[in-house]
């Protein structure tokens, strides 16, 4: 007999999904998941561009719902891809009146060296030139590093007096260097499921030295789901068994998560309260 699954909790305290990837969800339909996120008071959420082929994509999901924003970027996974074309058509998004008004960052970008789905070095492009076009529109970025902490940190130095607005490294799961780097260098940290994960006893190392006026709460989904729901794809609506483990590892009030995330968020992504 499978085991009996904990009620998803509905929070009293509103919350914002700030990474998930609803072009990639598949469980429910776009318009199911986003009614099931709203019942659990999640009130906005941040769906993140990835690659060439979703850059249009993510705005079009963005205007069709009233919380749902998004980002403009493409993942290191893809930065093979990145070219002059990709960068304009960036570009043109970014600068276009009409499509930018739901786009809060550029993201996701950054290295993955753990897989290295493509070149060091064309990921390092990337990396570079997206970090320069979020300095020029007065953007926050959003990051992924995987196995690539020294080359994170020493990218990110360069840019540390040009990007202002700086950003979150999402789904930590790095070194304590690289997290207090962060840290000292005004960025976020952005945990997830991992969080509820048996063997991530790093992560929450890493949770632990963050201060709560760093901590972002998001889902990644679909991938990552949380216990006690492992197994099934992963949606914004688990946030709450996220943001209960994080409470439980600092060792403060599930009040005190949410209210410091949710303003972390607002100030990150320059949210309206």
């Amino acid at each position: 007999m499978s085991k009996v699954k904990r009620e998803i909790p509905v929070l009293k305290r509103p919350i914002i999904e700030t990474h998930f990837h609803l072009d990639m969800l598949k469980a429910l339909s776009r318009e199911e998941i986003v009614a099931k996120t709203r019942l659990h008071n999640i009130e906005k959420m941040i769906t993140i561009s990835t690659n060439p082929n979703n850059l249009d994509e993510v705005i079009s999901i963005a205007e069709k719902f009233e919380d749902i924003y998004c980002t403009q970027g493409l993942h290191p996974h893809e930065g093979k891809e990145w070219n002059d074309i990709v960068k304009a058509h960036v570009l043109k998004n970014l600068n276009d009146p009409k499509k930018n008004k739901k786009i809060v960052a550029v993201g996701e970008i950054g290295l993955d060296f753990y897989y290295s789905k493509s070149p060091r070095d064309e990921q390092l492009l990337a990396f570079e030139e997206q970090l320069q076009i979020a300095a020029d529109h007065n953007l926050p970025v959003v990051i992924h590093s995987r196995d690539a902490d020294e080359d994170t940190m020493a990218v990110l130095k360069n840019f540390s007096s040009t990007l202002k607005r700086k950003g979150v490294i999402h789904s930590f799961t790095s070194g304590l260097e690289l997290a207090r780097f962060a840290i000292a260098e005004n960025f976020c940290l952005g945990f997830n499921g991992i969080i509820t994960f048996k063997n991530a006893e790093n992560v929450r190392d890493a949770l632990r030295i963050t201060p709560l006026e760093k901590i972002l709460l998001e889902t990644d989904s679909p991938f990552l789901t949380p216990d006690p729901y492992r197994g099934f794809e992963n949606a914004p609506y688990y946030l709450p068994f996220i943001a209960e483990k994080i409470a439980e590892v600092k060792e403060v009030s599930l009040d005190e998560i949410l209210i410091n995330a949710y303003q972390n968020s607002v100030n990150l992504f320059k949210f309206s309260n």
